[in-house]
């Protein structure tokens, strides 16, 4: 049995939603989580597969393998990676910025951006705030997920910047929040079990693609963030692709972590086979 990591978030949503759909029978465990929780719990063997920071990928590549064409990225505006601030971005040059606790890899891409777009030097903390509370504290808060979708919804700040924007306008490319990868023992010891999921989900992004507003009729998201705008977001701000923009788009930000010392070096991009 394939145990694969869910995370609860309303951009990976319409993939487990036409997963299901598609493969009611199949024996999967799914084990639920945050982007954090669930990278540990790969790492450690404890789940075979998830949908998994794309940061987490790099530190310790030789762990894994991509699943193929499959991502959680944007080609723009993402909607859900929004940093609130009380002052214009060009003004947080010294200020402290509040980071979200669940993602790494957003927490360094605005980390390269700060630094190599916006030549600035801020001060990060992790905040487990509420972000109501977070907003007296710092100038500025970095959210990520529902919890950015809902904060952006209430108006929680006067500034919003979305990195997805400032990615894809500075550097043309599409920006790779995560990628789909498995643990290689896993692989090596459920190989034909993972090509079998692998090409699974490839069936269940064109079924998330195509059926939208059937999975919006049922989604938990909607009694908060409305079923038009759940649509319009995973029509509008959120892909599942994985072809040569995203790479080319993961690469260039590698190699901007790997220059500003987040990581020790570039990782080699392994596909499943």
């Amino acid at each position: 049995m394939i145990q694969i990591g869910q995370i609860n978030y309303a951009n990976v949503t319409p993939l487990f939603c036409g997963l299901k759909a598609c493969f009611p029978d199949a024996d999967y465990q799914y084990l639920s989580g945050v982007p954090a929780v669930l990278n540990k719990m790969l790492a450690t063997g404890e789940i075979d597969v998830c949908p998994s920071s794309s940061f987490a990928y790099a530190v310790d590549a030789e762990r894994y393998f991509i699943l193929p064409e499959l991502s959680i990225s944007s080609p723009g505006a993402v909607a859900s990676v929004l940093l609130f601030s009380q002052l214009p971005l060009e003004k947080l040059s010294g200020k402290t910025i509040l980071l979200s606790a669940e993602s790494a890899t957003s927490v360094n891409l605005l980390k390269v951006l700060i630094r190599k777009r916006f030549g600035m030097d801020c001060n990060y903390r992790t905040c487990k705030s509420d972000f109501k509370t977070a907003l007296g504290e710092a100038a500025a808060l970095l959210l990520i997920g529902d919890k950015a979708l809902q904060a952006s919804i209430a108006g929680a700040a006067p500034y919003v910047y979305d990195l997805g924007s400032l990615w894809q306008e500075w550097t043309g490319l599409p920006f790779v929040f995560a990628l789909w990868f498995c643990n290689r023992r896993a692989a090596f010891e459920k190989g034909d079990e993972m090509r079998l999921l692998a090409s699974r989900l490839l069936v269940a992004k064109e079924f998330a693609t195509k059926e939208r507003e059937q999975i919006a009729a049922s989604a938990t998201e909607a009694s908060w963030m409305g079923r038009d705008r759940l649509i319009s977001y995973w029509r509008d701000n959120i892909s599942y692709n994985l072809g040569e923009q995203e790479l080319a788009g993961l690469r260039l930000f590698f190699s901007y972590c790997k220059e500003m010392e987040l990581l020790e070096r570039e990782p080699e991009l392994v596909l499943l086979k």
